[in-house]
C-alpha cells in the first residue's frame, strides 16, 4: 500500500465520521453512534472504500488509550475509592454470568461437551469472549450526557476497568489448558504486581506533578508531560505486566485527576480525541465489519450470540447493583453501561484464533457484537437519563 494512501482514507474517515456524528445527534443519538455507522459504510461491508490497515489499527489503539486517559483525568478519586468495593462485586458478576450463560449457549448449539473436551474448550472460550467489557463507548456516551462525574458513572468505570483484569485472567486460565507454556498463576502475580507498581510510581509522579504544576502553570509543558506519562504506563502496564494497555492509560489519568492544572490538562487532550483519534478509533470498529462467511447457522448462532451477552451483562451487573442498594433506574443504568463490546473483546477473540479455540467464521458473531452493543448502549443510556430527567429525578 503507497504511502499517501492513508492521506486518502484518514480524510474518507474524518469526513464522514462527522457528517454521521453530526446526523446522529439530529435524531437525538449519542455522536459515537454515527461514527461506527459511519466506519461501517465505507469499510468492506457496504461501500469498501476503506480496509482496515495496520496504520488504522494503530491510530485507533491510540485514540482508545487517549480516551481512556481523559476518563482517569475525569474521575473523582474520592468517589472512586468510595465505590472500589462495590464496583468489584459488579465486576465478579459481569464477568460470571455472561462466562457461563456463553458457555452453555455453544453447547445448546454443538452439544454438552465433557471435561477437557476440545469442543468444551471452545464453549468456555465462547464465554470468555462474552466477559469482556468496553468501557470506552459507554465513557464517551456519558460524556456527551454530562454524567461521567456522578455515581453511577463512576461505577461504571471502575466495575468496567475490574473487569477487564478479571476477564484476562480468566482468558489466561482458559488458554493455560490448551497451552502448557502459559502460566495462569503467572498472570494473577502480574497482575497484582502491576497495581503494587501503580500506586507506588503514581504517587511519586503525582509528587513530580504538583511541583511541575506549582512552577509553570498553565503552560503546555505540562499537557505535554502528561501525555508522555499516559503512554509510558500503558506500555509497561501491556509490556512488562500483560495487562491491557487502556488499564494503563486509565490509571495515569486517575494519578494527574487531583493537579491543579487537571482541567487544562484535558481540555488539551480532549482536542486531539474529538478532531482526530477519537473519530478513527470509533470508525474503526464499523470498518472492521465483514459478513462474508455468514450462512444459516451461523446467522442464527450470532443473534443469539448478541442477545446472550447483551443480557447476561444486564443481569448480572444490574442484580448485584441492586443488591448493593442501588435504586432500580441506576441498576439499570449500570448493566447497560456494563454491556458494550469492542476493543477487549476483539483482543480476547484474536487469542482464541491463536490458540486454535476459535475459527474465522465464528470471528462474524463476535464483530456483531461489538457492533450491535456498540450502536445500543449510547442510545438505550441516553433514553434512560431522558426518562429520569423528565420524572425530575436527580444524580449525584
Amino acid at each position: 500500500m503507497e504511502s499517501y494512501e492513508i492521506l486518502k482514507d484518514l480524510a474518507i474517515i474524518l469526513l464522514f465520521a462527522k457528517c454521521f456524528g453530526i446526523l446522529a445527534r439530529k435524531f437525538k443519538a449519542p455522536q459515537v453512534v454515527g461514527q461506527i455507522i459511519a466506519g461501517l459504510l465505507v469499510g468492506p461491508c457496504v461501500f469498501g472504500w476503506i480496509t482496515q490497515t495496520e496504520f488504522i489499527t494503530e491510530m485507533a489503539e491510540v485514540g482508545v488509550i487517549i480516551l481512556m486517559f481523559s476518563v482517569g483525568l475525569e474521575s473523582d478519586l474520592k468517589e472512586l475509592l468510595k465505590t472500589g468495593p462495590i464496583a468489584f462485586l459488579i465486576a465478579c458478576a459481569g464477568v460470571l454470568v455472561p462466562l457461563v450463560f456463553g458457555s452453555l449457549l455453544y453447547m445448546g448449539f454443538y452439544g454438552v461437551a465433557p471435561w477437557g473436551s476440545e469442543n468444551f474448550f471452545k464453549a468456555v472460550f465462547m464465554g470468555t469472549i462474552m466477559t469482556a467489557t468496553s468501557v470506552s463507548i459507554t465513557v464517551a456516551s456519558l460524556q456527551e450526557l454530562g454524567k461521567i462525574k456522578s455515581k453511577v458513572g463512576t461505577t461504571i468505570v471502575s466495575a468496567a476497568i475490574i473487569d477487564d483484569v478479571i476477564g484476562i485472567i480468566v482468558l489466561t486460565f482458559v488458554i493455560g489448558f490448551k497451552s502448557p507454556d502459559s502460566n495462569p498463576g503467572m498472570v494473577i502475580v502480574k497482575t497484582i504486581a502491576f497495581f503494587a507498581v501503580a500506586i507506588v510510581g503514581g504517587f511519586l509522579f503525582y509528587k513530580i506533578f504538583l511541583t511541575l504544576d506549582k512552577r509553570y502553570p498553565h503552560t503546555r509543558r505540562i499537557p505535554i508531560i502528561g501525555v508522555a506519562f499516559c503512554f509510558a504506563l500503558s506500555y509497561i502496564a501491556e509490556r512488562y505486566f500483560g495487562i491491557a494497555d487502556i488499564t494503563g492509560a486509565y490509571v495515569a489519568g486517575v494519578v494527574l485527576c487531583s493537579i491543579s492544572d487537571n482541567e487544562y490538562i484535558k481540555r488539551k487532550v480532549d482536542v486531539s480525541s474529538y478532531m482526530f483519534f477519537g473519530p478513527i478509533f470509533f470508525a474503526s470498529i464499523g470498518l472492521k465489519t465483514t459478513f462474508n462467511s455468514m450462512n444459516a447457522k451461523l446467522f442464527t448462532f450470532c443473534i443469539c450470540f448478541v442477545i446472550v451477552a447483551l443480557l447476561s451483562k444486564i443481569i448480572g451487573c444490574g442484580v448485584i447493583s441492586k443488591i448493593c442498594k442501588y435504586s432500580l433506574p441506576d441498576s439499570l443504568k449500570i448493566g447497560v453501561g456494563m454491556m458494550t463490546r469492542g476493543e477487549v473483546a476483539l483482543i480476547v477473540a484474536q487469542k482464541g484464533l491463536a490458540a486454535g479455540l476459535l475459527t474465522a467464521d465464528y470471528f462474524t458473531a463476535v464483530i456483531l457484537l461489538i457492533l450491535v452493543s456498540s450502536i445500543l448502549t449510547p442510545i438505550i443510556l441516553k433514553l434512560l437519563y431522558t426518562s429520569d430527567e423528565k420524572k425530575g429525578i436527580v444524580h449525584t
